[in-house]
């Protein structure tokens, strides 16, 4: 077997850079692998926390909006469950945000120490949120088998809106951990960016009641289209998908993703002597 050289010249690595990505992906799933056990292994709460927090949130959400508010569910679906169908993708987008967006910063001894794609790092990172979304998704069965709601043909599109999360979670996420590396205080800004997303996008509430006039400017939020995704495929024909507005939500994703990446590679550079 022959040895790989490593050529060390001018502008080559940004010329072989996208192939990088493939011949580093062991590395990838070691990092992605290591942030998984250090997340679960030895201990309780973990798991467990996984499964809490969108089941709490759940039911503040049902009492509030459902019994207080008194805000209509789509079609005939449980508003609980209706809840829960919007808290699913709202989790697997900011866990991923948040784990993405500090994730340079947390593996500062190896980037400064040998050479690899440094996209490797935050894409590893969301991996996390991944396996939290398949813990909580128990739940979601759950509540089905509890109001024997049976899913239509519409929950095999749900792998495409997971993908759709990852993506909207991803393009801010790349841009905010190049700029952490260099300014720290942005490790402040998220915990905020994320609690205020939780209530400017529809995750307790149907993104119908929204009147009918501001709904596509509602959808400038990525987050919404990613929401009525999952809840379209999940209620079925009980929800349905305002198609304007998510295809805006399109948009808005694939533009964030290339000014992430963008700001990423023209960062990146730097990471080694800032970081």
């Amino acid at each position: 077997m022959q040895p790989h050289t490593l050529i060390i010249e001018k502008g080559l690595a940004d010329h072989h850079y996208w192939g990088d990505l493939w011949r580093y992906r062991e590395l990838f799933f070691v990092l992605a692998w290591r942030d998984v056990s250090v997340r679960y292994k030895q201990t309780v709460i973990g798991l467990v926390w996984a499964l809490i927090q969108p089941l709490l949130t759940m039911i503040v959400f049902t009492v509030i909006f459902s019994k207080v508010a008194k805000l209509p569910t789509d079609g005939v679906a449980p508003y609980a469950l209706l809840v829960y169908a919007g808290l699913l993708p709202w989790q697997l987008f900011s866990t991923a945000l948040t784990g993405a967006s500090g994730s340079l910063i947390g593996n500062a001894n190896l980037i400064s120490k040998v050479y690899f794609p440094r996209l490797i790092v935050p894409t590893a990172a969301v991996v996390v949120s991944f396996v939290d979304f398949l813990i909580s998704f128990v739940i979601l069965i759950g509540l089905m088998l509890w109001y024997q709601f049976l899913p239509g043909w519409q929950i095999l599109t749900l792998p495409f809106f997971v993908v759709m999360a990852f993506l909207a979670s991803l393009g801010p996420g790349l841009w905010i951990t190049a700029l952490n590396v260099k300014y720290r205080d942005f490790r402040y800004i998220i915990p905020f960016m994320v609690q205020f997303g939780l209530y400017v996008s529809p995750v307790g509430f149907s993104s119908a009641v929204v009147p009918e006039g501001w709904r596509l400017l509602y959808s400038l939020n990525p987050v919404v289209g990613v929401i009525d995704g999952f809840r379209w495929a999940i209620l079925g024909g009980e929800s349905h998908l305002y198609l304007p507005g998510f295809l805006l939500s399109w948009g808005i994703i694939s533009l964030f993703l290339w000014l992430g990446i963008r700001q990423f590679r023209k960062m990146e550079k730097s990471f080694a002597d800032l970081i």
